[in-house]
C-alpha cells in the first residue's frame, strides 16, 4: 500500500472532488450549527407532510395515537440521528458511501450505491412530484392519483420544476442549506396558520361552533380528524404503527447512515441533535396541521381524501399561498435527496466531478417525477428503503463500534486487498431476504421489522468477518493507513493555513442586512395573526377565511425577497 501523497495528486483530487467525496472533510472545511438546524428544518417541514399527515386520517388513526405516538417515534428518531450516525459521522469524516468502499470494497460500492442512487431518486422524484401537484393548479391540470401521468401538461411542470430542483442540487450541501434556511421558517409558519384557519371550518361544519380552545380541539379531531376508524372499515392503525412509522419513515438517513453525507461537515457531533428541528417541526407539527388542512380541504371541497393531493389541499385551505407552500415544500427535500443520489454515483465514477454527476442524476429524477408511482405509493416506499438499506448501515456500526471491542480489526477486508468483503454482500443479501420474507407473510408489519432485521445484520457479519479473516493481525497495514490519513491531514492543515491568510475580518451587518431580517421576521408574524383573526371571527367566520387566503401571499412574497436579502448580505460578510 503507498503512503505517500504527492502535491501534484492532492491537487488533481482538489479539482475532481468539490467536497471530498473521496476523503475526509478537512477541519478548515467544517460548518456550524446553523448550517444543520437550517438543513433539517427545510428538509423535513416538505411536501410529504401534506400526503402523510392527511394518510394519518384515512388510515383510521386515533387523536390519541396520533398526538403521543408521533411524538414516541419522533424521538427514537432524533436519537437514532444524535447517538449513531452524527457519531459516525464526525469520527470518519466521510460520506457512508465512501466508508462503505473502505469496508466492504469497490465491487460491493458500486452495487449497493446503484441502488441507493436508484432508491434517492424515486424518492427525489417524488418531492418534484408533489411540487408540481400544486403547479398544476394553475393551468388547471387534473390531480395525477394514478402511478402514471394522463395529462402531457403536468409532465411538461414536472421536467420545469425538476430543472430548478437540480439547479440548487448541483450547488452543493452549503447552498441547499442556505436554501432550506430561508425557506424553513416560512414553512412552519404556513402549516401551523394552515392547520388553524381550517380547524374552525369543522366546527363551523359540524355543529355550528367557533373554535374555542384546546379541549375543543381534541373533540374535533375525535369527530372529524381522527376518527379510529378507516373509511372502508378496514382495521385501523395501531399506536406502536404510528410511532415506528415516525422512526422508520427516514431510517434511510439515520439508521442505514445516509445522512453521514451531511452530518460530516459538522462540528460537532451534537448537531445531530438538530433534526429534533426537523423531527418535530415537521413530523409532528406539520403531519398535525397536514392532517387537520385535509379533513378541512375534504369538507369544504365536498370530496373524498383520495381524490385529493398535495395541491390540492393546500390550494383549499390557502389559496396561492399554498401553491407556494407545496412548491417550495417539494424542492427543500428534493434538493438534498438528488445530492445524496449524486454522491452515490460519483463515488462510483471518482474521475467524473460531483456536480456533472449530480446533473445526470437530476435529470434521471426529474423524469421519475413524471411518474407519480411513488407519489401514490410513499408510505410504503420509504419503509421498503429503509428495510433494503438497513443491513448496510448494521455493517458499518459493526466495523465502527463493535469490532476492536471484541477483538477484531476494523477495515480487514481492505487491509486484505480485496475487492469485494463477501462478508458483507452476503449479509446484505440475508437481510433483504429476511425483512421481505417476514413481511410478505405477515410475520411482522412493515413498519416492525428495522430492528430484527439490523440485529440479524450485525450477527450474521461479526461471525462471518471474523471467519474470513477480520480477527488476524493487520499491524502494518494498520499503521501505513493512519500514516497516509496524517499525510492527507498535513496537507489539508497547510491549506486552511493559506486561506487564513487570505481572509479578510467579517463585517458587521449593514443596516439593510438588518433591516432584512426585521421585515421578514415582520412578514411572518402578519401571516400568524391574520390567522388568528380568523380564529376570532365567529358567525363571519367564512369572510375571515377568504381574507386570510387572499392577504397570505402578500407577506410572502415580501418575506421571500427580504430573506434573501438578508442571508445573501450575511453570507458576504
Amino acid at each position: 500500500m503507498s503512503t505517500t501523497i504527492t502535491s501534484t495528486e492532492t491537487q488533481e483530487t482538489e479539482v475532481s472532488l468539490n467536497e471530498y467525496e473521496q476523503e475526509q472533510v478537512p477541519k478548515h472545511k467544517l460548518l456550524g450549527w446553523r448550517h444543520f438546524l437550517g438543513s433539517y428544518s427545510g428538509e423535513h417541514v416538505a411536501g410529504t407532510e401534506f400526503v402523510i399527515g392527511a394518510a394519518f386520517v384515512a388510515w383510521g388513526a386515533s387523536t390519541f395515537d396520533i398526538l403521543i405516538g408521533l411524538l414516541v417515534g419522533n424521538l427514537m428518531a432524533v436519537l437514532t440521528w444524535a447517538l449513531i450516525t452524527a457519531p459516525i459521522a464526525t469520527q470518519s469524516r466521510l460520506t457512508v458511501y465512501e466508508y462503505l468502499r473502505r469496508v466492504a470494497g469497490p465491487g460491493f460500492n458500486k452495487v449497493y450505491n446503484v441502488v441507493n442512487a436508484v432508491l434517492f431518486c424515486a424518492l427525489g422524484g417524488a418531492m418534484i412530484t408533489v411540487s408540481a401537484s400544486a403547479v398544476r393548479i394553475l393551468f388547471d391540470i387534473p390531480a395525477q392519483t394514478h402511478w402514471y401521468p394522463n395529462s402531457a401538461a403536468f409532465v411538461a411542470v414536472a421536467l420545469a420544476v425538476g430543472a430548478i430542483v437540480v439547479a440548487i442540487a448541483v450547488l452543493g450541501f452549503q447552498k441547499c442549506a442556505q436554501f432550506a434556511t430561508v425557506c424553513s421558517p416560512w414553512l412552519l409558519i404556513i402549516f401551523v396558520t394552515g392547520g388553524m384557519v381550517a380547524l374552525p371550518a369543522l366546527s363551523n361544519i359540524g355543529n355550528g361552533e367557533t373554535f374555542t380552545g384546546f379541549g375543543q380541539f381534541l373533540s374535533l379531531a375525535d369527530q372529524y380528524i381522527w376518527t379510529g376508524q378507516t373509511p372502508d372499515g378496514s382495521p385501523s392503525m395501531t399506536f406502536w404503527q404510528i410511532a415506528a412509522f415516525a422512526w422508520v419513515c427516514n431510517l434511510a438517513m439515520h439508521g442505514s447512515l445516509g445522512d453521514m453525507a451531511l452530518l460530516r461537515f459538522a462540528k460537532s457531533s451534537k448537531y445531530g441533535y438538530f433534526s429534533a428541528f426537523g423531527m418535530f417541526f415537521g413530523h409532528y407539527i406539520a403531519w398535525i396541521c397536514a392532517g387537520v388542512m385535509g379533513a378541512g380541504a375534504m369538507l369544504l371541497m365536498q370530496t373524498s381524501m383520495s381524490n385529493l393531493d398535495a395541491g390540492g389541499i393546500a390550494h383549499a385551505v390557502l389559496g396561492a399561498t399554498g401553491i407556494v407552500a407545496v412548491i417550495i415544500a417539494g424542492w427543500t427535500t428534493s434538493n438534498p435527496t438528488i445530492y445524496r443520489a449524486g454522491l452515490a454515483i460519483q463515488s462510483i465514477f471518482p474521475n467524473k466531478s460531483r456536480a456533472y454527476i449530480t446533473t445526470i442524476v437530476g435529470v434521471v429524477t426529474a423524469v421519475i417525477a413524471c411518474f407519480p408511482f411513488v407519489f401514490t405509493r410513499l408510505l410504503d416506499f420509504v419503509g421498503y428503503m429503509g428495510l433494503l438499506l438497513a443491513p448496510v448501515g448494521a455493517i458499518i456500526v459493526s466495523e465502527h463500534w463493535v469490532f476492536k471491542k471484541i477483538g477484531l480489526t476494523p477495515l480487514w477486508s481492505k487491509y486484505q486487498g480485496n475487492d469485494l468483503n463477501k462478508a458483507a454482500l452476503f449479509t446484505w443479501a440475508v437481510g433483504v431476504v429476511f425483512a421481505v420474507t417476514c413481511e410478505q407473510l405477515g410475520f411482522l408489519h412493515l413498519f416492525f421489522l428495522f430492528v430484527p432485521t439490523y440485529l440479524l445484520s450485525m450477527a450474521i457479519y461479526i461471525l462471518l468477518a471474523k471467519s474470513m479473516g477480520a480477527a488476524d493481525d493487520y499491524t502494518k497495514e494498520e499503521a501505513e493507513y493512519h500514516e497516509e490519513l496524517k499525510q492527507r491531514e498535513a496537507y489539508h492543515a497547510e491549506l486552511a493555513k493559506r486561506e487564513k491568510e487570505q481572509q479578510t475580518e467579517a463585517k458587521p451587518a449593514s443596516m439593510l442586512e438588518k433591516a432584512s431580517a426585521a421585515i421578514a421576521l415582520a412578514s411572518l408574524a402578519s401571516i400568524v395573526i391574520s390567522a388568528l383573526k380568523v380564529w376570532g371571527a365567529g358567525a363571519d367566520y367564512q369572510i375571515a377565511f377568504e381574507s386570510f387566503k387572499a392577504f397570505a401571499i402578500y407577506p410572502t412574497v415580501i418575506y421571500f425577497i427580504t430573506a434573501t436579502t438578508w442571508i445573501t448580505l450575511r453570507d458576504k460578510a
